[in-house]
């Protein structure tokens, strides 16, 4: 009995967030805002690649802004509003996940059509962020090399769940002997054809491919949305 409940407790949690995450999709396919979420272990430098993003957006006009979740503190927000860009914090209180309730009740003072871009890091974690739909347009799913090649495979729902994987950290690949071919095959045994990245926040490397990535998706994502008669706000 213990067993079936707790069963039937998380259908309907997931199934409330699923219902609040739709009407997020349609609030910020009207507004015209791309929604990124960033999910990984913690470690990876998903906060440091954001604000490198944010920093590269803002100076050229693009119009940005940042929810970041933890645990506790506003550190991550704290750095990611050194970029220029709008950010809050959202302290999850001991959840290891952002869910759609959450990144609303973030929204109100926001004038989304002013936005083109609204990023969402996520809590570091490989397993429940998985599960819980925030909204998003696109899902980027973050490995460092210092993490090793098999991340994917011990934690293939996250992986699968995403539309774009990002080998971050690369600076340091040889320092830390990473093997791209394993890593490579680890992700695509997950989700076949599934675009991959490698970058640095640190040197640069491998931003410029990541901001034409991130141009080419929403440019596309505004196409299929106006294709469906929601006719979004179009980029200038």
């Amino acid at each position: 009995m213990t067993t079936t409940r707790i069963v039937e407790v998380r259908v309907g949690v997931l199934k409330k967030n699923d219902e609040l995450a739709r009407a997020l999709r349609r609030r910020f396919e009207e507004a015209g805002v791309f929604v990124v979420n960033l999910v990984s272990s913690p470690g990876t430098g998903k906060t440091a690649f954001l604000e490198r993003t944010l920093s590269t957006l803002v100076v050229s006009g693009t119009r940005v802004a940042a929810l970041v979740g933890d645990l506790e503190t506003d550190n991550d927000a704290q750095r990611l509003a050194r970029s220029g860009a709008p950010a809050r914090q959202i302290n999850t209180h001991g959840r290891c996940h952002l869910e759609a309730e959450m990144i609303g009740a973030f929204l109100d003072e926001w004038d989304l059509n002013e936005l083109d871009y609204l990023f969402i890091e996520n809590v570091g974690n490989l397993v429940c962020p998985a599960s819980y739909d925030l909204g998003e347009a696109l899902r980027v799913a973050l490995l460092s090399v210092t993490e090793g090649e098999d991340k994917p495979l011990k934690y293939p729902t996250m992986f699968n769940s995403a539309d774009v994987a990002m080998i971050t950290k690369i600076d340091l690949a040889e320092a830390c002997e990473f093997d791209r071919d394993a890593a490579y095959a680890a992700i695509d045994s997950v989700r076949p054809g599934m675009s991959i990245l490698e970058v640095s926040a640190k040197r640069g490397a491998g931003m410029d491919e990541w901001l034409v990535l991130l141009r080419e998706r929403r440019e596309s994502w505004q196409r299929v949305v106006a294709g469906a008669g929601r006719s979004p706000r179009m980029a200038p």
